[in-house]
């Protein structure tokens, strides 16, 4: 015979308490279910209160008392509903991860649990918005062969040239004003306004 789900007893059990302990039954049940997304089995009362420190859940102690049988009646809703360990249904965490389940502390094992499914929900998510094997371009609307337009090493060679020491001695040339050129004898313009700027843009970019 089927055991009745976390839902039903938790309709159940509202209808037969104080409109007080709904809240404390709803606040259990919500950390129950979220043990149950994660894939984890774990329901112990310490479990639970410790999850639910802040939430509404009480102590663990209080869940045991006499006064929180319906406290462990639906919490024991959730674990009868957790397969029963086997080899077979072990989970298992892979190579890199085996030492989760090696851990001696109950309290450290399951938030490295949580964690570890975190960290896999969190993968999954990324593989869905790009996966590893999909090349994404992004285009300007101007051209679509972005990299058949990129500086070829001679060309690159000679904008270097252009802002070079030695350029500028042999022609006796000297940075003017906002990026220009002038001749240091003359102290007109070689090379207009902004001509150093667009080299630097263009070795930068291309």
């Amino acid at each position: 015979m089927n055991e009745a789900s976390p839902d039903i007893v938790l309709e159940q059990l509202k209808s037969q308490v104080s409109e007080r302990v709904h809240h404390t039954l709803q606040a259990i049940y919500e950390v129950c279910n979220e043990q149950k997304q994660r894939g984890l089995d774990e329901f112990s009362y310490t479990t639970i209160a410790r999850l639910g420190k802040g939430r509404g859940v009480p102590a663990a102690q209080s869940i045991r008392n006499k006064t929180g049988e319906a406290y462990r009646t639906l919490i024991s809703s959730f674990a009868n509903q957790s397969p029963k360990p086997s080899n077979i249904n072990k989970p298992s965490y892979g190579k890199n991860y085996a030492w989760i389940d090696e851990l001696k502390d109950p309290v450290v094992k399951l938030q490295a649990r949580i964690l570890y499914s975190q960290k896999v929900a969190a993968e999954r998510l990324v593989n869905e918005i790009a996966p590893i094997d999909r090349v994404i371009e992004i285009f300007d609307g101007k051209s679509s062969d972005t990299l058949s337009k990129r500086l070829t090493s001679l060309e690159r060679d000679a904008l270097e040239y252009l802002l070079s020491n030695e350029f500028k001695r042999r022609h006796q040339l000297v940075i003017g004003p906002n990026g220009s050129i002038l001749s240091a004898d003359s102290n007109e313009s070689f090379l207009p306004v902004a001509t150093i700027d667009a080299i630097k843009k263009a070795l930068q970019f291309l």
